[in-house]
């Protein structure tokens, strides 16, 4: 199973340098998990850069894939990893959801790049 991080995900939806690389876990809808974290980041971004038109259909491309809820075990593994690793909140929820469902994380986000699981890319700006 797969979940790309939010970054990796307004890659993908932008074709910026990296979207190649989460291509292959974003098509996979199959094995394509989406925390819910990650459609309320993306979901804000693209609304602030484009509209709510282009948020709203590239949140229906998310939800080709198994949307996951946050729920008290998720949250309370969140705040643990949080003060563990020193992770802001959607980060720590999100890497909680990897872990639970025993994920491979896809990511640019260079705090993540040493973690167990994880395919990381360095961001190309």
């Amino acid at each position: 199973m797969n979940i790309v991080d939010s970054s990796g995900w307004l890659e993908y939806f932008a074709e910026g340098s990296n979207a190649e690389f989460f291509a292959p876990a974003i098509e996979d809808t199959k094995n394509l998990l989406v925390p819910v974290i990650c459609i309320y980041e993306v979901f804000k971004k693209i609304l602030l850069q484009s509209g709510v038109s282009a948020a709203q259909t590239h949140i229906s491309d998310m939800k080709l894939g198994k949307i996951l809820e946050i729920d008290e075990s998720l949250a309370l593994s969140a705040a643990k990893i949080s003060f563990d690793l020193k992770l802001p909140m959607a980060d720590s929820l999100i890497l909680a959801t990897v872990r639970a469902n025993d994920a491979t994380f896809w990511t640019q986000d260079e705090h993540f790049k040493d973690l167990d699981g994880v395919k990381y890319i360095e961001k190309k700006y």
